[in-house]
């Protein structure tokens, strides 16, 4: 059998993806493998339907369970993300309504679940006339595509900038480069795009930042392959000028992979005495290693857990620190659109009581009148400014400092960038001094 043969329908790749995130499954996790088994022209119709599909399925979900008789048998899972992958179609996209229709039911086939076809049809059909009736039905939190307690804890959190946060949640992210400062200026690559028939702006806050009007495939960008430049969300280059490393100093980047803020820390300070680029996973320092190698750039890169660090790593051994801690991701939702799927509001607790163990294992690492700082891609104040203000007083020798920047919102212990439709991410930063 030839290897064309194999190859199989990106519909239904989708709704087994989909359909492994429902299962607890992260995207990063179910879609790789996906992309492997369709035709390659069809791969980024593929992440199209995933990415689509998993942003509104707090709204699909709910329309569904009005269009069926009776909910779906457990086993069947991979069915309702079909259905779900239908409606993405028919609601989100150009896709004429006759094919979304047509493909769907092919579908069921391919998915060997041959009973469901007649079901499938009859569905799709009946959204198509009745859509504006049942959407009449659905809670303000549906509607926007959330689901509740997301939608309740943003509005509660952020009344004032609720709605653009959901709007941000719910759009596809832009692609947002580094200028590398070691190789040119955003003047000079500006220029190279323009020549390249490429479109980007400056961003706003970041002086190596830019913005492409339309993603494209890195391998178009010019210079990537030779680290002039590096993909990374604006709000994310607010991390190395916030640590301010001096040439001479030695740096733990104690959450590291991919190595974005460790490889942008030594563009802006190549004069270090060592970073060190640390994560818990080792497959995840692969990443790190690479983008190390594209930018030519040099770093000691380790396996360790930042909740109890190598003995390797000396106690005040370093005089800057960077935590990008694992959190919720409730920041970059437009990245990680499974996180609406599989999120649950306990786990803002379980985050917090690892961040805080990461700090407390971290802080001893950090020499007195050194820097640490704290970041997560979380908007919620369980993952923020609650950990500071539990680790300050847990640690009479921590003092926060005010981090003074145009961008983003004051908070009682740091500083938040909320996602922006058209612009960064949503993460938190605090800066806190060992002062003895």
């Amino acid at each position: 059998m030839s290897s064309r043969k194999k190859l199989q329908n990106p519909r239904t790749q989708a709704a087994r993806v989909i359909a492994g995130v429902m299962d607890g499954q992260s995207l990063n996790q179910a879609l790789p493998p996906a992309l492997e088994r369709v035709d390659p022209k069809d791969r980024g119709l593929l992440q199209e339907l995933c990415y689509g599909t998993l942003r509104h399925t707090p709204r699909l979900l709910t329309l569904l369970q009005q269009l069926l008789s009776k909910p779906l048998r457990k086993k069947d899972g991979d069915v309702q993300a079909l259905l779900l992958v239908g409606l993405y179609q028919l609601t989100y996209t150009r896709v004429p309504a006759h094919a979304a229709v047509a493909e769907t039911v092919e579908g069921t086939r391919h998915l060997k679940k041959n009973w469901a076809s007649g079901m499938a049809n009859a569905v799709l059909r009946r959204y198509q006339r009745e859509a504006e009736s049942l959407a009449t039905h659905l809670d303000t939190a549906a509607a926007l595509s959330h689901p509740p307690w997301l939608y309740e804890k943003i509005s509660q959190q952020w009344p004032k900038q609720a709605g653009a946060i959901v709007a941000a949640n719910n759009t596809p992210p832009p692609m947002t480069l580094r200028v590398n400062a070691l190789r040119t200026n955003r003047e000079a690559y500006l220029s190279r795009l323009a020549e390249q028939g490429i479109e980007g702006k400056a961003c706003r806050y970041s002086a190596w930042g830019i913005t492409l009007e339309q993603p494209c495939d890195v391998r178009e960008l010019p210079g990537f392959e030779h680290g002039d430049i590096s993909v990374q969300d604006e709000a994310a280059q607010f991390a190395a000028p916030l640590l301010a490393a001096a040439g001479g100093e030695r740096v733990l980047d104690a959450c590291a992979a991919p190595g974005g803020k460790a490889c942008h820390i030594l563009e802006l300070q190549p004069e270090l005495s060592e970073l060190v680029a640390m994560d818990i996973e080792e497959p995840r320092l692969a990443r790190v290693r690479d983008n190390l190698d594209r930018l030519q750039l040099s770093a000691t890169v380790l396996c360790g857990d930042a909740a109890a660090p190598p003995d390797s790593l000396e106690r005040g051994g370093f005089d800057r620190i960077l935590v990008d801690a694992p959190c919720s991701a409730s920041g970059v939702i437009r990245r990680h659109p499974d996180v609406k799927t599989l999120r649950r509001p306990a786990d803002l607790d379980t985050f917090a009581a690892q961040q805080q163990a990461i700090l407390q294992g971290l802080w001893p690492l950090l020499r007195p009148g050194g820097l640490l700082v704290y970041a997560t891609c979380s908007i919620f104040r369980e993952e923020n400014d609650a950990v500071v203000a539990d680790f300050l007083e847990q640690e009479p020798g921590a003092r926060g400092l005010h981090a003074d920047a145009p961008w983003g919102e004051a908070t009682l212990h740091g500083r938040q960038a909320l996602p922006d439709p058209a612009g960064a991410d949503g993460l938190y930063y605090a800066v806190l001094e060992k002062t003895g």
